[in-house]
């Protein structure tokens, strides 16, 4: 039989540790030693097994990079998958290192594709590991999962990935890495950081499935850019938010966006790049402006996720019918029907922004989606 594409398979063992017992979080030797204290159970290694055993009857031609030990070969060998160890000196018990090393020991093998199995600090290791270049799937298997490169269940990403290696999926998503502050989310705060972007398959024929919009996701926001860029008005700041969405209004323009930040355009220019709260408020102080956001990929999140900086004062001094919310009608489908929700520094700003929102969709198209505080 002729060999198939290469992947990568990355068991975080210790993720979802602390799950069950209450402790919000897996991350940390102490809070490892506490978790293990109060009797929980390895939750990784049996999601990793399940999605391998879906890619294993769905891409019996892939050839399986691994690593040793729970980080992936005892897994595979349940699976039945015929993997190939690789040579990497590990951590007892493993640490984020490992779980890089393993990541970039992979991409120099030249992988087509990564399948992890952990929450969001795995896949933030993943991403600082491979800054982005490598093809990933997440299966779900920690505490915290707010980053949308994780697939819905773990059979989905085994069935996924199978679909990708076999090549009965081609295209790719850039989708959000997320992960939180673990001391402030037990002190009953949530304070998420977005870290970057994983290019992860995704399944074209959903795409088609819809009866109005682009085919693609590429003309989809190249519609959205042209509705937008249309309606610009000169000496207007025109604050852009974080997102690879909101990139197709400077790549329309010919500018160049911060990806992970804001910037500032006025008369078709970038004024201001990569701009904290107070240059924001000190840029819009009795000038008009409007705000042009996303929601997080998966999520919904419109403020509070990855883009802080958009903080209470900003908007007040924006005005919130001066906020413009894009997204493909694929990214609307991928919400399952879920609201939006704002996550301010001042709850009764969230408040104020609950209800509905006119989101852009394309050229001349819109809807109206419900947000939640």
């Amino acid at each position: 039989m002729e060999e198939g594409k290469k992947v990568g398979v990355i068991v975080n063992p210790l993720a979802g540790i602390g799950g069950r017992v209450g402790l919000k979080g897996s991350d940390g030797p102490e809070i490892q030693r506490l978790a293990w204290e109060r009797g929980a159970a390895q939750e990784s290694p049996r999601r990793a097994l399940t999605a391998l055993q879906a890619l294993a009857s769905g891409a019996p031609r892939a050839r399986v990079l691994t690593c040793p030990g729970q980080m992936g070969q005892s897994e595979c060998l349940g699976a039945g998958l015929r993997a190939e160890v690789l040579p990497l000196a590990l951590s007892h018990p493993t640490t984020p290192r490992d779980t890089e090393a393993a990541a970039r020991a992979m991409m120099e093998e030249g992988v087509d594709l990564l399948l992890f199995a952990g929450g969001d600090g795995t896949a933030r290791n993943i991403y600082e590991a491979t800054g982005g270049k490598v093809p990933a799937i997440g299966i779900p298997a920690g505490v915290k999962i707010h980053s949308a490169v994780f697939a819905k269940n773990p059979r989905s990403a085994g069935r996924l990935a199978a679909q990708f290696l076999e090549g009965r999926i081609t295209a790719l998503r850039e989708l959000e890495v997320m992960d939180i502050d673990e001391e402030a989310y037990r002190s009953g705060r949530v304070s998420a950081r977005l870290y970057g972007y994983l290019p992860v398959p995704f399944a074209e024929e959903m795409v088609q499935k819809l009866k109005a919009g682009s085919s693609n996701e590429r003309s989809a926001l190249n519609a959205i850019a042209t509705e937008i860029v249309e309606h610009m008005e000169p000496d207007c700041l025109y604050i852009l938010g974080a997102g690879t969405t909101t990139r197709c209004v400077t790549d329309y323009l010919g500018l160049e966006k911060t990806l992970l930040g804001v910037d500032v355009i006025q008369n078709r220019r970038i004024v201001a790049r990569d701009v904290g709260e107070g240059e924001l408020l000190r840029l819009i102080e009795g000038k008009r402006a409007e705000l042009i956001i996303t929601p997080i990929g998966g999520q919904g999140c419109l403020f509070g996720r990855g883009n802080q900086q958009l903080s209470s004062r900003v908007i007040q001094m924006v005005g919130p019918e001066h906020i413009t919310v894009i997204a493909t009608l694929q990214k609307i489908v991928d919400l399952n029907g879920s609201p939006f929700f704002v996550d301010l520094d001042d709850g009764a700003a969230s408040q104020r922004l609950s209800g509905h929102i006119r989101v852009v969709t394309g050229y001349r198209q819109a809807l109206v989606y419900p947000v939640q505080a």
